[in-house]
């Protein structure tokens, strides 16, 4: 879009009162915003009510400090570094998915590989969320990298929100699986904050490599802060982009409950991985799966259910990620294994277990911890690391 197109979106989005549904009833009606801006208040009260039709014929505070920002955002890319783009409701760019939900957003603020951002940066069928909880078990983690790692070799593209745990470690397998090609986005991550912050800070290195592998994308304008209630909000995008929503690790008050049910309000799949009946991360998904969610045990379980055959698969053909214990030969090489199961246990119950003194058994689980095969976790747990 050129300059004064811009301005005229930002102006829109800037409007007080003035939210998406009110937006897209001018939008229908008048065309594009400059001609919105043109109208009489008495015209535009044919769309809205009065004191929002005054609203649209005064200029936003911090309008036109935010137009030149803005602008200046999109020229100062640079030339070996990710593209900038902004994409609103009547670009051919805009991604049909969102356009088919009940809100979609007016503009998506875009950061990515040139190639992708010039053509058409979101697959129209081959993106899946994945997401869950911030604080996840080591098993849950390693679950979430491989799971992405897998679909997204198998072709799709991994959509999550960049926060802690779940979502970082989604773009992380995506990322692995990436292809040098630049004709697909490995991942999609969407964030509640303007482009010109990174959040949380911890994930700025991921940020960094998900913008030159794939793309970065926000409804909220440039400078606008980590606010609580733009994350719940955000979760719209990353469901409504994609054909289906896995839920790894979630608690019951999670926010990827949200996520979830805003998928199934969409028509699209729900999807969720048990977990052990004693792990509060469990009772997210396996309350999801009451209600009727998909349970997943492999990626494989995801492609079929997305009718994607495994003849498609470019990049890693037959890679899954297996329900733990499908490696048995652990269970009958390793009898502290055998022991711990999969659910988290104290060093006293694996002692009653394997009839091992404290001393032996503390040097044993070290030896696994640092072969990667159980974690350590708070309160004196440990827990098996299922590598599928």
């Amino acid at each position: 879009m050129d300059h004064d197109e811009l301005g005229a979106w930002l102006r829109l989005t800037l409007t007080p009162g003035i939210g998406n549904g009110a937006a897209r009833r001018l939008l229908a009606r008048f065309g594009l915003p400059q001609s919105i801006f043109q109208q009489t208040e008495a015209a535009l009260q044919l769309c809205v009510p009065a004191a929002q039709a005054k609203a649209l014929r005064e200029i936003p505070q911090g309008w036109e400090a935010l137009w030149q920002t803005t602008a200046q955002w999109l020229a100062s890319a640079a030339p070996q570094g990710p593209a900038r783009a902004i994409v609103s409701l009547g670009d051919l760019r805009y991604p049909q998915a969102l356009l088919d939900t009940e809100d979609p957003p007016l503009l998506l603020y875009l950061m990515g590989p040139a190639l992708l951002l010039e053509h058409q940066p979101f697959p129209s069928d081959r993106c899946l969320a994945v997401v869950g909880s911030r604080n996840p078990t080591a098993q849950g983690a390693e679950n979430a990298r491989l799971f992405a790692r897998a679909l997204c070799g198998a072709g799709l593209t991994i959509v999550s929100g960049l926060a802690l745990g779940v979502d970082a470690a989604a773009h992380e397998g995506a990322l692995e699986a990436a292809t040098s090609a630049g004709t697909m986005a490995a991942t999609i991550a969407v964030v509640g904050t303007g482009l010109d912050r990174v959040y949380p800070r911890k994930n700025l290195d991921l940020a960094h490599r998900i913008a030159a592998h794939g793309l970065i994308v926000s409804e909220y304008p440039l400078g606008t802060p980590p606010l609580p209630g733009n994350f719940p909000k955000r979760n719209r995008i990353i469901s409504g982009l994609s054909q289906g929503t896995l839920v790894v690790e979630a608690a019951l008050a999670s926010g990827s409950l949200i996520t979830a049910r805003m998928a199934a309000e969409q028509g699209r799949e729900v999807f969720a991985i048990p977990g052990s009946i004693h792990a509060p991360q469990s009772r997210g998904c396996h309350a999801l799966i009451r209600q009727g969610a998909k349970l997943v045990e492999s990626a494989q379980d995801v492609l079929e259910e997305l009718k994607i055959p495994a003849t498609t698969v470019p990049g890693l053909p037959h890679e899954g990620v297996n329900a733990p214990g499908a490696a048995a030969s652990d269970e009958t090489e390793d009898p502290v294994l055998a022991a711990l199961g999969y659910d988290p246990m104290g060093l006293d119950a694996l002692i009653a277990r394997t009839g091992m003194d404290a001393s032996t058994l503390q040097v044993a689980l070290l030896e696994l911890e640092l072969d990667g095969r159980i974690a350590r976790l708070p309160g004196g747990l440990f827990q098996r690391v299922g590598r599928g």
